[in-house]
């Protein structure tokens, strides 16, 4: 069993999630041992590949973007395991169809939390726009009227960035329930069955490390961090676990008495507070050119942010519409047989 990371409280289910997977007596023929090994030997090296080369990627849009990108890998890897194994809906077990819809459920509600914050950080740059705009200083001084403008905005900037976004502080308790529901249903006597469930262990486990990070790096508090404990059997076992945790500590560290711990954007805000008391009221720009300094830092940081914004937003969406078309499918291979209908459309 990996190692308990220090500081850090390891999070177990309810029930033994291993013993489900890992039955004593699991006879595998060498075609289905393959498909395996090769899958959880992929999903070790796409969790390596997660490693932050710098302290300093953690929390930044460059690694949540390689993430999530990496996720949306690893759920089309599952779906080509299933093919694979040539295991058709019709003989899966009802408990394992209700635990991936139920899971991918959750998942969807949590891509639609990230696209909210995503969406409301887009919004927060247009503020930022009219700041830049109203004190365009390449020809002359700003007025009075515009430096009172641009305070305003500012000042509204500061107002939504620090406010809580309700679809966020809800990610906690969706992913505790999706760490909830790890231990797999019991597994029938069927060995491509065994290593599907085994497989989609895998890569729930690496979704909710995944979402529980962004979630951190979105809310700024550590609450949403969730350390995972798993089985030293899974060859994705050793890689998980320092990966996991690598990013928990760092995102700890960063957390202590911060409103934000996403790079791009405290680098955004570290530049809007440079600029904010050189636009209050009676103020006027001095001719050393702070003014000038102050809104050409804030332009870069701008564009710096816009663009890891733009690239983490079409990861997210990638990663929504790639659990969507799973579950939809899944839906519509199911009423093709008759089998059930989607009980969240009931």
């Amino acid at each position: 069993m990996s190692r308990a990371h220090e500081g850090q409280r390891p999070f177990f289910p309810i029930g033994n999630p291993f013993r489900m997977i890992f039955p004593k007596e699991t006879h595998l023929s060498p075609h289905l041992l393959k498909l395996l090994n090769s899958f959880e030997q992929t999903l070790a090296d796409r969790l390596k590949k997660l490693m932050p080369k710098d302290k300093n990627d953690v929390i930044s849009f460059s690694w949540m973007t390689f993430a999530m990108k990496c996720l949306c890998e690893i759920h089309t890897d599952i779906k080509v395991l299933i093919t694979e194994l040539q295991l058709p809906v019709s003989e899966w077990d009802q408990k394992w169809m209700d635990v991936y819809l139920d899971n991918s459920v959750r998942l969807l509600d949590i891509c639609i939390a990230f696209n909210s914050e995503l969406s409301r950080l887009g919004q927060g740059q247009l503020l930022l726009q009219c700041v830049r705009h109203a004190l365009d200083v390449s020809s002359s001084l700003p007025s009075s009227v515009q430096l009172a403008k641009s305070h305003t905005s500012l000042d509204e900037w500061m107002q939504q960035i620090s406010a809580k976004n309700t679809k966020i502080e809800n990610c906690s308790s969706i992913l505790h329930a999706l760490a909830g529901s790890l231990h797999s249903p019991k597994i029938k006597d069927s060995a491509k069955g065994k290593v599907l469930m085994r497989a989609m262990y895998g890569v729930r486990v690496v979704s909710i490390f995944v979402c529980s990070a962004f979630a951190t790096a979105f809310s700024g508090s550590s609450k949403t961090v969730m350390s995972l404990q798993v089985s030293d059997k899974l060859l994705w076992a050793k890689a998980f676990d320092d990966v996991q945790s690598d990013v928990n500590g760092e995102i700890r560290r960063l957390s202590q008495g911060n409103m934000t711990i996403l790079k791009e954007l405290e680098a955004v805000d570290s530049s809007v507070k440079k600029l904010y008391p050189l636009t209050q009221n009676g103020s006027y720009p001095t001719k050393d050119g702070s003014l000038k300094t102050s809104v050409l830092d804030l332009g870069n940081q701008m564009e710096r942010f816009s663009q890891g914004l733009d690239f983490l937003s079409k990861e997210v969406e990638s990663f929504f519409q790639i659990v969507l078309t799973g579950r939809d499918a899944l839906l519509s291979n199911l009423r093709s047989h008759g089998s059930i209908s989607d009980p969240k459309q009931d």
